[in-house]
Order: structure tokens, then C-alpha cells, then sequence
């Protein structure tokens, strides 16, 4: 009996490769292959060599296949979205020449601040790409590599995103996609191009850069056979250009201009991001004015400190991440590996507030609403992107869609709902960058809208939390001491 079309969706993030084999008729996970990462630097730094991805996709497609007893025969398209920014640098023949400096190394501080004020301040970039340089931007990697190992970057042939590495891998052509790109801060989402005069700021040829596809699900090429035997699938079948997994995500969602738009969601992982599909061009100095997948657009903040930063802190006080009750009095703002938004990377943890009769749950507490408040202050931004006022009736009713590991945490939950007073739906579908990236595949082999394909998946449907009361007090108190300490962090 044959067996139904199936699409890989690969997920390859900071900490592993997820291959998510799916029913390219239903969505369903047949099974999802994993491989670890691993990642290595002190302090500022955070690095992984570009091999390991490849490495980690290979074993998580073979996993995949045995777990799902798939016929690769019956796969018919494969898609990577990639960790954001991460900058990797190539020689002729397609190796690594050093390790890619992934998108939470801060190293490039320094860097970003001196692009920044290079083009004319903050508005001046958002003008041309959306976004304004911080340490997570490509661009500003770019820079530190040419002051810090100038040698590796004169002898840099290719530079490359973590998945554009892959997609090209599997493809043998280079390739990128706009939402991915426009993470860059060289390519410009005014004009739907890489940008000219910051390329000569950069020092940077466009010969070095990959061709931007059209969307994500454009199919840029076929598997080749070397990489087919490699990961025991057909040769031949559709590569899609991918995307950024922030991206991918909100494909995975159903956002986009085939979808739901100006519909806000936070994913709570490593980072903790706020983001939604829209039509209308981000232009606010405070967000990344990504493009979407799909040609729409994505405001976004991210928070380099959440779900890590919270597991540290119980790990400090000998606690179960659920040992948590709300922190009183005491505020800890957990910004353990500086900040990204808002903009702190020097930044370090910050507690306050505390009295004899406060509990090691309290403490722990008030790192989950360190970190609630940070992210949930940036998403009012994101609706002010998508030209909506968040204090009106009908954007404050909008359900908050919850993702990411966080989202199955009780007291991440919880605390979200207490500090947002908003409705929030956990979607019932897992794996949404790898499920995202499965329906850009499907698109790059059938030609259908990703978007929609996804959204007839309804992996982001779910039961729909209504809000509770606010908790203002602790929105106020948390907030007062992130705007007065913000200054001091940066020392």
C-alpha cells in the first residue's frame, strides 16, 4: 500500500537538531529525530562548530526514519529553519574556517554600538533594514571577526546563516530567505534587497552572500545525491529555502498573510520571544523589524534571559522549577547573560526588595516575573508595530498564544496570566519551528501557500485560558526597578 506524501521540518537551535517527519496532508508527527548541539566559549562568548549542525541533521533524520518507519521513498520535501544571526564564515571549498559565533555570543557590543552611530543613529538603520544593531546581529559579527581575526575574515569565501550552512548543504546551492535575512541588519526590508552602502560599512562583498529566494517555502534546488546517501532519502526531492526558527515558528502557527495576522504570541525557551505576523512594516527603534516567511512581516523582541536564567536560579536555591510561589516584595530582574531587549549586554542579575520573612520561593518567584515583566513590556511594542493600541478592548482581549518548553510549566503559565491579564491559548501542536519548516517544505514541493498549509494543520488551536485579574502591583514594582536600574546594568 503507498504510503501518504511526508515532509521533513528541520528545527537545527542553539541546543540540537529536531527532524520532524509529517503527514504533508494532516500535519501529523510521524516521529521527531533528535541530536544534541554542542556549544562552547566563557563569558561573552558562545560558538559552535558549523559541523556539528551538520552532524546533529544527519542523526536526527536517521532517527526520524527509524522511529516513524517511514518509506523515504514517500518523503517529498525538506526544510531547515535555523537559529537566528549566528555567522558563519566559509573558505572556497565550503568548510568552516573557524567556528560560527551564534546569535547569544555578546562579544560584538562594542561593535553593534559603533555601526549604530557609523550610519547616523538608531532611526537611520530601522529606516533601511527595520532593525538597529545590538550584539545578536549579524552584522555587528561580522565587524567584531574583522577587528578581532581579520586573517579569517580576508579569507572568508562565503558567509553564510546557521541554515542557510545546511539548506546549502543539502541543496548544493546557496540560498537564503528574506525573514532570515532580515536578521542580517545588511539586508534591507524597505526594499526586499541587501543594502549597498551597508555592505561598503561593512567591508562586505555581495559575492560573499547567498541569492534571497523569493519566501521560505521557494524551492531553491533538489536534494543532491551526496547529501541523499548521507541521510538515506531519495535524491531529487524538493529543498525549500527555509528560514529563521523564529519564523518558522510563526508559519507553524498559522501566521502570516494566508493566516492569522497582528495575532500575538511569546515563546518562552533559552530567549524569550514576542512577535506577530503583519502587513504593516515595522519602523520603532526599540523591536528587530524582521520579515516574515511569507512575505509579511514579523516585529519581534527577544529576551536573551528566560527559561535558562529561571532553571538557574532554582538551581541556586535547591528548588524544583515549580517550587515557586509569587516573590512579594523582593524583585530579581535574572538578566545572567546581559539583555537583549531591553538593550543591557553588559548587564548582570539584579535583586532588591528583600525582607527577614522572604522564602527561597518567593525568590524564585520573582525570577519568573523578572522575566515576564521584561518580555511583556517589549510585546506591547510588537502590537504598536502592527499599528494597534495594546490598551484597547479588542487588541487587550486578543488571546496571547504561549509556546515553547516554557508554555508546558505550570508556573511560566500562571505568572504570564497574573502579570499580562490577557486570555492565553497553549497551542495542542509541539515542535512548531520543526512543524513550520515541515510546511515551507510542503509548499516548496507542491507550490501551496505554507501559511496555509500549516493552518489547516490547526497546530495552533488550542484550549483558551480566560484572563484573570491583573496583578499591577508586581507589573509597577518590577517594572520601577528595570527603569532605574537600566542605567547601572550597562556599567
Amino acid at each position: 500500500m503507498s504510503q501518504s506524501p511526508v515532509v521533513i521540518g528541520v528545527d537545527s537551535s542553539t541546543q540540537s537538531t529536531k527532524a520532524a517527519f509529517t503527514d504533508a496532508a494532516t500535519g501529523r508527527l510521524l516521529a521527531v529525530g533528535r541530536a544534541p548541539h554542542r556549544v562552547t566559549g566563557d563569558g561573552g562568548a558562545r560558538e559552535t562548530d558549523p559541523e556539528v549542525w551538520w552532524n546533529a541533521l544527519r542523526e536526527a533524520v536517521g532517527a526520524g526514519l527509524k522511529e516513524s518507519g517511514v518509506d523515504p521513498a514517500s518523503v517529498t520535501g525538506i526544510a531547515v529553519a535555523g537559529q537566528q544571526h549566528g555567522l558563519v564564515v566559509l573558505d572556497g571549498g565550503g568548510r568552516p574556517l573557524r567556528p560560527a559565533l551564534l546569535w547569544n555570543d555578546t562579544r560584538s557590543a562594542p561593535q553593534a554600538a559603533e555601526l549604530t552611530a557609523a550610519l547616523g543613529g538608531p532611526d537611520a538603520w530601522t529606516a533601511r533594514t527595520g532593525s538597529v544593531p545590538v550584539a545578536s546581529m549579524t552584522a555587528s559579527k561580522w565587524q567584531w571577526l574583522r577587528e578581532n581575526d581579520p586573517a579569517v575574515a580576508d579569507a572568508t569565501a562565503a558567509v553564510r546563516l546557521p541554515h542557510d550552512f545546511l539548506t546549502e548543504r543539502l541543496a548544493g546551492t546557496a540560498a537564503t530567505d528574506p525573514g532570515d535575512a532580515s536578521g542580517t541588519c545588511w539586508y534591507s526590508t524597505a526594499t526586499g534587497e541587501y543594502d549597498p552602502e551597508l555592505l561598503a560599512l561593512l567591508g562586505l562583498d555581495t559575492d560573499l552572500l547567498p541569492p534571497v529566494a523569493a519566501t521560505g517555502a521557494t524551492r531553491i534546488g533538489s536534494l543532491t545525491a551526496g547529501a541523499a546517501a548521507e541521510l538515506g532519502l531519495p535524491a531529487g526531492i524538493a529543498v525549500a529555502a527555509g528560514t529563521g526558527d523564529n519564523m518558522s515558528a510563526a508559519v507553524g502557527l498559522g501566521l502570516g498573510g494566508a493566516g492569522l495576522l497582528d495575532h500575538p504570541v511569546l515563546s518562552l525557551g533559552t530567549s524569550g520571544t514576542v512577535f506577530a505576523a503583519t502587513r504593516t512594516r515595522p519602523g520603532t527603534a526599540v523591536l528587530s523589524g524582521f520579515a516574515a516567511a511569507d512575505g509579511t512581516y514579523l516585529p519581534l523582541a527577544c529576551t536573551l534571559n528566560c527559561t535558562l536564567a529561571v532553571d538557574r536560579v532554582a538551581t541556586l536555591l535547591r528548588l524544583d522549577r515549580e517550587d515557586a510561589t509569587p516573590g512579594g516584595e523582593a524583585v530579581l530582574l535574572p538578566y545572567l547573560d546581559g539583555e537583549r531587549t531591553p538593550d543591557l549586554p553588559t548587564a548582570s542579575g539584579l535583586l532588591t526588595g528583600l525582607r527577614h520573612d522572604t522564602t527561597p520561593q518567593q525568590l524564585l518567584g520573582a525570577a519568573y516575573e523578572g522575566a515576564a515583566v521584561t518580555v511583556l513590556r517589549a510585546l506591547d511594542e510588537v502590537l504598536r508595530a502592527c499599528g494597534l493600541d495594546p490598551a484597547a478592548p479588542e487588541v487587550a482581549g486578543r488571546p496571547l498564544r504561549l509556546v515553547g518548553g516554557g508554555a508546558q510549566g505550570r508556573m511560566w503559565v500562571e505568572t504570564v496570566r497574573r502579570l499580562s491579564g490577557r486570555p492565553v491559548i497553549v497551542p495542542s501542536g509541539g515542535e512548531l519551528v520543526a512543524l513550520g519548516a515541515a510546511a515551507l517544505a510542503a509548499g516548496a514541493a507542491t507550490g501551496e501557500d505554507p501559511v496555509a498549509v500549516a493552518a489547516s494543520w490547526k497546530a495552533g488551536d488550542g484550549p483558551e485560558l480566560e484572563p484573570v485579574e491583573r496583578d499591577l502591583a508586581t507589573w509597577e514594582r518590577v517594572g520601577a526597578v528595570l527603569d532605574k536600574a537600566a542605567p547601572s546594568l550597562l556599567s
